[in-house]
């Protein structure tokens, strides 16, 4: 099934029904004991937990609350509890201190902690589906070059936009809570590497899942008519 099945004209309305929230649910019941286990126990301070994963919680909520009247297809539930479980193991140890990175660095000799490189992939993978559904959704356009150019620099915006919120963040921190959450270690380029991999992050999603995005779409849609 390709893209093309799509019909050409803006998709009909679906509605989140008993049937529709079973997924989200599912992995809901599962990632709240994770977040609160991780928020009770972190090392890295709550305060940090918080910002780290706030991004996270807030995309939860409104997801939540849009639910009746646009639920999302299955695939994109699927990647939110991803990237919150990225964000959570980054927030719970800091990005810089996680023992996934340390085993990156030292196994490929690299100079630093590469795992929040991983988690700005993250911020362009994951939400890239979102764009795109709502996209073929809530407008006329269909599967083709503007939606993935207009998903893509969506994606773009949003890793700007947090390298923004970390810098105020930051500014209202003491300095060590603002390093911590900053997680430069060391590179002046640092924002600029985070946006670059966001970026690449919405290209490798688009260039490689969006099959599998629209089958689950199609699936979603199916539903609703049956």
């Amino acid at each position: 099934m390709s893209d093309v099945s799509l019909p050409g004209e803006t998709l009909p309305a679906v509605h989140g029904g008993a049937r529709e929230a079973r997924t989200p649910l599912l992995l809901l019941a599962v990632l709240a004991p994770v977040l609160l286990a991780t928020c009770v126990f972190t090392p890295a301070g709550r305060l940090n937990w918080v910002l780290e994963t706030g991004p996270g919680l807030i995309g939860i909520a409104v997801l939540a609350g849009t639910f009746r009247r646009f639920p999302l297809s299955r695939w994109v539930y699927v990647c939110v509890f991803l990237h919150v479980l990225v964000l959570t193991y980054g927030a719970y140890y800091t990005y810089a201190l996680t023992p996934l990175g340390h085993w990156a660095r030292d196994t490929f000799h690299l100079t630093r902690n590469p795992y929040d490189r991983l988690g700005h992939l993250a911020q362009g993978f994951f939400p890239a589906f979102i764009v795109r559904e709502v996209l073929l959704r809530r407008t006329p356009l269909r599967p083709g070059g503007w939606v993935s150019f207009l998903t893509g620099a969506v994606c773009l915006a949003i890793g700007a936009s947090y390298e923004l919120f970390e810098w105020w963040a930051a500014l209202l921190l003491d300095p060590a809570g603002g390093d911590a959450f900053l997680g430069t270690q060391g590179d002046i380029w640092d924002a600029q590497w985070d946006m670059f991999l966001c970026l690449c992050g919405a290209v490798l999603a688009l260039t490689f899942f969006t099959r599998a995005h629209t089958r689950s779409l199609e699936r979603l849609l199916a539903r609703e008519a049956a």
